[in-house]
This record gives structure tokens, sequence and C-alpha cells, in this order.
């Protein structure tokens, strides 16, 4: 028998509650869906830790607006074209993540 893997959190903790004490200088993060609810949270969180996030979504205009509020208290944030449905978007993010400046509308 498995046995269960115990752990701190919940269903109501929040990232910012779970990255609370770790140190992601340095680290680059995608997001997906980062341009609303728990996926902008998520971000935010990864952020104010100081990771470079990118916010990979399909709206373009709702992305831009989420990482400018990221980056209003957290640096770092960027966003890039994601359609996790179709193989060619994800081809195209595959090879520009991670190329400065993250930026590739």
């Amino acid at each position: 028998m498995s046995e269960t893997v115990g752990s701190p959190f919940g269903a109501f903790s929040t990232a910012r509650e779970v990255i609370a004490g770790h140190d992601l200088s340095g680290k680059s993060v995608v997001v997906t869906g980062g341009a609303t609810g728990i996926g902008v949270e998520t971000a935010r969180a990864l952020a104010e830790a100081g990771a470079t996030v990118t916010l990979a979504v399909r709206n373009h205009e709702a992305s831009e607006a989420a990482a400018a509020d990221i980056n209003r208290t957290a640096k770092g944030a960027s966003v890039g074209p994601l359609d996790l449905s179709n193989l060619a978007s994800v081809r195209a993010f595959a090879e520009e993540w991670g190329r400065p400046p993250f930026i590739f509308w």
C-alpha cells in the first residue's frame, strides 16, 4: 500500500503561503492561464519571490494588464502567446520562450 505524502498546505492555502521563504531569484517560470484568477495570483507570488515570470496566454489584452499589475509591486512579469489547443502555437512559444525581452506578440 502507498503512503500519503503530507503537506502543511490545504485547499485554502494561498500561493504566497506556499512560496513563503523561497528565493526564486534567477529562475524563469511559465504560468499558463496567467491573465486571470488563480493563474495571475500564482504568477504574482512567483514574481514577488524573485522569479522572472512569463504569462503564457491566449488573450493579449488581459495578459498585458495582468503583467502591468504584477510589475507594479514585483518586477519580472512579461507575456507570450500560447494556445495549448494548437500545437503550432505551443511550438512557437517553446522556440521563443527564454529569449529576452520575453514579449513576442
